[in-house]
């Protein structure tokens, strides 16, 4: 039998996702509206303070350790004791075993186009050179169209109260594996990254699927996450392009409905859906 895979000391200090507030309408009739909440949530490691994040609170330890992992800031799971949240204080203590060295890494940040600023540290272009993902994977896009037509039907805080964005882990059949929100999509996707680690969910043969744009610090985390799929019913940028093209990432933007372009990878994308028949 197995040995038990290594979990961290968790709390679970998850704030409400909506909150009701009073707003009027054109006719002046005041009608209870639902809205995203947001709340500043200050990480430490190891008792130095590194960065504050505005969150939805709706998975604040998953969101600690996906950042960490992201950031390269942590090398493993079984590298993080415990991860404690405080509402009180507004803030997220992280306990590792190896009291990270993280001087040299902090000195280099910087602030990405991500919702809310995000921030990313070190030599990221260098770190990305080492990154290998499987080539022997493949999507079919009737499976694409699968996952865009779950995503649209499924039950968001978006279609509640707007002012967040949506990530989802996929698998290659188009199941949804978890979907999360945020008020920054880079949130959404380190909270994904904390859940794969503590889950011990490979992302070689997954899609993740993003509401917003594909910028490179989306293209860069999805690699760093082992995913060889990236698609978002959004465009992408030209920093974008050039390292998913760099790390051999698939990337779909614009999809909706029965459409969608890739812009690289376009190998591992198969015709298994029927063609619409020309006009005569």
């Amino acid at each position: 039998m197995a040995a038990p895979r290594h979990r961290p000391q968790l709390t679970d200090a998850a704030k409400p996702a909506t909150y009701e507030v009073e707003a009027y309408n054109e006719r002046g009739e005041m009608v209870p509206t639902a809205i995203a909440g947001e709340h500043p949530l200050t990480l430490y490691l190891d008792k130095r303070e590194l960065v504050t994040l505005m969150t939805l609170g709706h998975a604040p330890e998953a969101l600690a350790i996906g950042y960490l992992r992201n950031q390269r800031l942590v090398g493993s799971i079984e590298e993080v004791l415990a991860v404690q949240v405080d509402w009180e204080t507004d803030s997220v203590a992280v306990v590792t075993s190896r009291k990270t060295r993280i001087g040299k890494k902090i000195k280099k940040k910087t602030v990405t186009t991500g919702c809310g600023q995000g921030t990313v540290f070190g030599d990221l272009m260098e770190e990305i050179d080492s990154v290998k993902l499987r080539d022997d994977v493949t999507l079919g896009d009737a499976e694409l169209f699968v996952l865009i037509e779950k995503v649209r039907k499924h039950e968001t805080i978006y279609k509640q109260a707007g002012a967040v964005h949506g990530c989802a882990l996929a698998t290659l059949q188009g199941e949804i594996l978890m979907f999360v929100e945020d008020v920054g999509r880079h949130n959404a996707v380190d909270a994904i990254a904390g859940f794969m680690w503590l889950e011990a969910i490979d992302g070689a043969d997954k899609i993740f699927y993003t509401t917003g744009r594909l910028t490179s610090e989306m293209v860069i985390k999805c690699a760093q996450m082992r995913i060889p799929f990236l698609v978002s019913r959004s465009g992408l940028t030209n920093m974008g392009h050039q390292i998913a093209q760099k790390v051999g990432l698939t990337m779909v933007g614009r999809a909706s409905g029965r459409h969608y372009l890739v812009f690289t990878g376009k190998q591992r994308l198969t015709s298994t859906a029927p063609r619409p028949t020309a006009l005569a």
